[in-house]
């Protein structure tokens, strides 16, 4: 028999045996997440009565480690995804689902099947598609019964904050309210960047030097075969330096300056095991004068859509959108990313529009310096 840690039980034995530091606001998340777990096995029903807990806070205040340890103390269905995975699914099922009268009540009818519980890592919304779906989404789910826990680096006020028709993602917002209990989780300390054993894996380029990365590759592939075959993301030939059966090695213009998707990062994960990014050049630049999106939508009858102002984004900030998006799905399926950059990594991104988001790909990427990251 599996021997089941509930989570508050969890973060007292990581405190007494891990040598975790106590925090009152992991203990206060922690003890939040136990009355939930209590909750949830007390009523097997999938009635509307069991709130689910919404954490939030800065990056590296142990946010998705309670909530993994919530959700591997779970004895009921549950469904553990990052949200870039949640909304791929959303996006196909709706898709599969069209022609239904409601498809989005089917969809929260077939979870609340599946699931009691779902789990889901980094809530941050900055796509219209998204924040239209989710504004219905999130309340026909919790009708269904459906119990989330989500961790966020944002309160759910300032979700899409600046987001183009943002009203229609406000009842998604007033969902969360209700039934969930919303509790700030930060302890003042990034507890990523605890000591460990270095393990580098982000190099400052040399220039007129060959790049580290081709003897790294070589040592990595020893005795497999390789080759300079492009690979295929998205319908779409990428080059690659080289690339073995779990090791591959690209160029940043060539991976991130792409129309790419996270769905062709989810798919490159599958694929590789451990990836190496050359040519990283310096991210940061001035934002440039927003533009007013002026017109019509056409369809069968004339639309009037209105002015909206644009993002005032920087030269590099569309590659910075994907090189984020990369470093989260590494980060999540523990995929050691090797990077040679142009600028050290703490000025790899100084200025632009994508400040926010890119505290948490920084904090990241300096948790990948440590051996305890994936394997090598």
């Amino acid at each position: 028999m599996i021997n089941v840690i509930p989570p508050l039980a969890a973060y007292r034995q990581a405190i007494e045996q891990q040598g975790f530091e106590s925090d009152q606001a992991q203990w206060r998340a922690a003890g939040l997440l136990q009355d939930c777990y209590e909750a949830v096995h007390q009523h097997a029903s999938h009635a509307p009565v069991v709130r689910g807990v919404y954490l939030w806070g800065p990056v590296g205040r142990g946010k998705t480690w309670l909530m993994d340890r919530f959700y591997q103390s779970l004895q009921v269905p549950a469904r553990r995804q990052h949200f870039h995975h949640f909304m791929s699914w959303v996006h196909r099922r709706l898709f599969q689902l069209s022609g239904r009268a409601d498809p989005l009540q089917a969809l929260a009818r077939e979870l609340s099947a599946e699931v009691r519980v779902l789990c889901f890592d980094e809530l941050f919304v900055n796509d219209i598609g998204d924040a239209i779906i989710l504004g219905r989404l999130l309340q026909v789910m919790f009708e269904q019964g459906v119990v989330l826990v989500a961790t966020s680096n944002q309160p759910p006020q300032q979700l899409y904050a600046d987001g183009f028709n943002r009203e229609r993602f406000l009842p998604a917002i007033a969902a969360i309210d209700r039934y969930m209990q919303v509790v700030g989780v930060d302890g003042g300390q990034d507890h990523r960047l605890h000591p460990g054993e270095q393990h580098p894996r982000y190099w400052l380029a040399t220039p007129g030097q060959t790049s580290v990365l081709g003897a790294l590759f070589s040592r990595l592939t020893a005795g497999q075969p390789t080759s300079a075959e492009p690979i295929e993301l998205g319908h779409r030939p990428i080059p690659v330096l080289r690339q073995s059966e779990p090791v591959l090695w690209c160029r940043y213009a060539d991976l991130c300056e792409q129309p790419l998707s996270a769905l062709d990062f989810i798919a490159l994960c599958d694929r590789f095991s451990i990836i190496l990014l050359g040519e990283v050049p310096n991210l940061s630049g001035r934002q440039r004068a927003a533009k007013i999106a002026r017109g019509t939508e056409d369809g069968v009858e004339r639309v009037l859509a209105g002015d909206r102002q644009l993002p005032e984004l920087s030269a590099h900030d569309d590659g910075v959108r994907r090189f984020i998006a990369l470093v989260d799905e590494c980060y999540d399926r523990k995929v050691p990313l090797y990077l040679e950059a142009q600028v050290p990594l703490q000025q790899l991104y100084t200025e632009g529009y994508l400040a926010f988001p890119f505290r948490r790909t920084l904090s990241r990427l300096q948790e990948m310096q440590l051996q305890r990251f994936g394997r090598a």
